[in-house]
Formats: C-alpha cells, sequence, structure tokens
C-alpha cells in the first residue's frame, strides 16, 4: 500500500507564497511521475504541474512562471509564488507508482489553499 500525504496549505494574501509538500511512503519499488492538481468549488479537478523521474517538467498555463515543482526522492514540492485569488482551490498530489506488483495512480487527502485579503 502508498499513502500521500501534503501539508503547507493555508491562508495567504494575493501577491503571496506558500510551499506544499507531498510525502509519499509504502512499498514503493519506485516513482514514475508526481504531481498536482487542484479543484476549485463547483469546478472540476485540474492538473497544476507535473514532474517526471527524469526531471522534465510540465505546468498548466494558468500557473505558468509563478508555480514551480520539484521532487526529492519520494517527495514532491510545489512552490506558488504571486498567488492570485483564483487560485483557492484544494490542492492534490498525485504519483505514478511501480510497487513490487503492481503500477497505479495514487492520490493524497489534499491541502486547502486560499487566497484572500
Amino acid at each position: 500500500q502508498v499513502q500521500l500525504v501534503e501539508s503547507g496549505g493555508g491562508l495567504v494574501q494575493p501577491g503571496g507564497s506558500l510551499r506544499l509538500s507531498c510525502v509519499a511512503s509504502g512499498s514503493i519499488l519506485s516513482i514514475q511521475a508526481m504531481g498536482w492538481y487542484r479543484q476549485a468549488p463547483g469546478k472540476p479537478r485540474e492538473r497544476v504541474a507535473t514532474i517526471i523521474s527524469g526531471g522534465a517538467t510540465d505546468y498548466a498555463d494558468a500557473v505558468r512562471g509563478r508555480f514551480i515543482i520539484s521532487r526529492e526522492k519520494d517527495t514532491a514540492y510545489l512552490q506558488m509564488n504571486s498567488l492570485k485569488v483564483e487560485d483557492t482551490a484544494v490542492y492534490y498530489c498525485n504519483a505514478d507508482v511501480n510497487t513490487w506488483v503492481t503500477r497505479n495512480d495514487y492520490w493524497g487527502q489534499g491541502t486547502q489553499v486560499t487566497v484572500s485579503s
């Protein structure tokens, strides 16, 4: 079994910064990719940023140039700068994980990010 635990969410003013963390643990053989997604009230979940095992990154247009995804071993980070009110959402971590018996997508429980003055 694999668990993802996010942290670092909170309330921040427009223009501020937050850093989210996601720690993967459990029966992990290797992690192919990790990513951050978000879901605002009344909207579908959307991809924010992904990082693959080779280090390549990709971003949604809405956050490119403001957010930075990084990874160290089994932990992914999302540095969020110049935050806007429209960045308010629950942020979820996702990981594409190989265990000894299978390969699956796993999700964290989410962390709330609220951008408000």
